[in-house]
């Protein structure tokens, strides 16, 4: 394609390998970067060491910490944590071009998702969630990646689907906005649960059993909340939820093997290049989900350990000493 650039705004790992796949379709990608020597090291070294080591950016991928820069692109990929998607939408100049949702969260305070976020600073602009089960670094390797566009307007997101489609990312189109959304926010949770259960040694079993009740407590929250049950055991959903579970490549597993070894979010978390997003949106989870009377203990487990008012022991105590009743 030629004329306006797309963009994308954060550069992290995942907007980083998103740049990446953008540039196999597009003759001219701006990626926009809070830290000046990412945007040096893009501009000048063709990489991003910082976030996504051994990578080879092309030349068409530019690098910009002026935001305003972005009013011209064609679309936007938004990739900015959902703790900081507001300021940085307040900060961003008025356009009417697509927007495409690349952060999983709830953010904090007003218990919205990030498309919600968007609706409410941005009306006038189409969106769309892109979300599904993806390392940044499989992606940005050309690894064979699935993963969900939902978009609730078909003609607009079929449209979406080829803007960012390429041999080997392939991206099925949703109309469940919302669906997308909670399955991408809620298995970051889990993931820090599952992560625990690897720290503290509690056996493949425990992971299993984690992983499919956590999934029901996915579906619960997800159906209150709007979703529709097949986009939950889809990509966005379950693909994603054992892709996070199952692998130390995950920022909030790795978080959650750390507390399961017994050290605390506050020492896992100082690396601040790394957000495990899970541990932002825990308790912000567990009130929302608290406001929609929707029982989530595993949610409120991994709560308890990233506060420090309980210990593994004590939340395996409280899960295993549960109520003996009917799986659903």
């Amino acid at each position: 394609m030629t004329g306006q650039p797309i963009g994308i705004i954060g550069a992290g790992a995942w907007g980083t390998a998103l740049a990446s796949v953008m540039a196999q379709n597009h003759d001219s990608v701006l990626l926009w970067a809070l830290e000046p020597e990412v945007v040096d090291a893009v501009n000048s070294g063709r990489g991003n060491p910082l976030y996504l080591p051994n990578l080879d950016l092309p030349a068409h991928i530019r690098a910009t910490g002026d935001i305003s820069e972005m009013a011209g692109c064609s679309a936007l990929l938004l990739v900015t944590p959902a703790q900081h998607l507001r300021s940085t939408l307040q900060s961003l100049p008025q356009t009417d071009v697509p927007l495409l949702l690349c952060a999983k969260g709830i953010e904090a305070g007003t218990q919205l998702l990030v498309s919600e976020i968007v609706a409410e600073l941005r009306p006038s602009n189409p969106l769309a969630v892109l979300s599904g089960p993806t390392f940044a670094h499989e992606v940005a390797a050309g690894k064979p990646t699935a993963i969900t566009l939902a978009c609730e307007n078909e003609a607009l997101g079929k449209v979406l689907v080829r803007l960012v489609a390429t041999p080997a990312f392939r991206p099925y189109w949703s109309d469940d906005v919302v669906g997308a959304e909670i399955g991408g926010a809620v298995k970051n949770v889990l993931a820090i649960g599952c992560g625990v259960v690897d720290g503290a040694g509690l056996g493949l079993n425990a992971r299993a059993a984690l992983i499919a009740r956590g999934f029901a407590e996915m579906q619960r929250y997800g159906l209150a909340r709007g979703a529709k049950a097949e986009t939950l055991a889809g990509l966005s959903g379950l693909g994603d939820l054992v892709l996070t579970c199952s692998s130390e490549n995950s920022r909030n597993f790795s978080l959650g093997r750390g507390l399961g070894q017994g050290k605390s979010a506050t020492e896992l978390m100082a690396d601040r290049r790394t957000v495990a997003e899970g541990a932002f949106t825990a308790p912000v989870l567990l009130q929302s989900a608290i406001t929609l009377g929707v029982e989530m203990p595993i949610v409120a487990a991994v709560c308890a350990l990233l506060d420090g008012s309980a210990s593994v022991g004590q939340v395996v105590e409280t899960l295993l000493s549960r109520p003996l009743k009917a799986e659903r």
